[in-house]
């Protein structure tokens, strides 16, 4: 289970890599992706808190990078954050999120990035519940359900 300090010697010392590598020019992620979901995972931007119905959605299930479908959270590690924001508690794997020194907006804080695609899904933070003390602070246009197979 990662712990904050985890999150911050990845983020200072460099990332786990990944089972896959996925790259694509910013044309052909434009062509597959909203523009409203580009603007969020591949310019970094935030959605508006509490703009997505999927914060208050608790029903089991996983959760995939939009852009490349790379599995990144399950719904067992999901909680009520009252941010505004999808909020879980654990990766589903040690090496499907990287970490990165964010100083933007005068603050510094830990991006979580796809580790597969780089795609920006939010921000971590060591103010979550128990176990791990993490909240990871998801875009939900970052993020997909998997659908269940019948």
């Amino acid at each position: 289970m990662l712990k904050w300090i985890d999150v911050l010697k990845f983020a200072r010392n460099g990332n786990p890599e990944p089972d896959r590598r996925v790259e694509k020019t910013p044309e052909e992620w434009k062509k597959q992706l909203t523009e409203e979901t580009y603007r969020i995972t591949r310019l970094k931007g935030t959605e508006r808190p509490f703009s997505n119905e999927m914060c208050s959605r608790f029903e089991p299930g996983k959760y995939e990078c939009v852009c490349c479908g790379t599995l990144l959270f399950d719904s067992a590690s999901k909680f009520e954050s009252g941010t505004g924001w999808p909020s879980f508690g654990q990766p589903v794997k040690e090496n499907a999120v990287a970490y990165e020194a964010d100083h933007s907006h005068g603050m510094t804080r830990v991006e979580i990035l796809c580790n597969t695609c780089d795609a920006h899904l939010g921000h971590v933070f060591p103010d979550g519940p128990e176990p791990s003390g993490l909240r990871y602070c998801t875009n939900a246009l970052s993020l997909q359900k998997v659908k269940e197979e019948a």
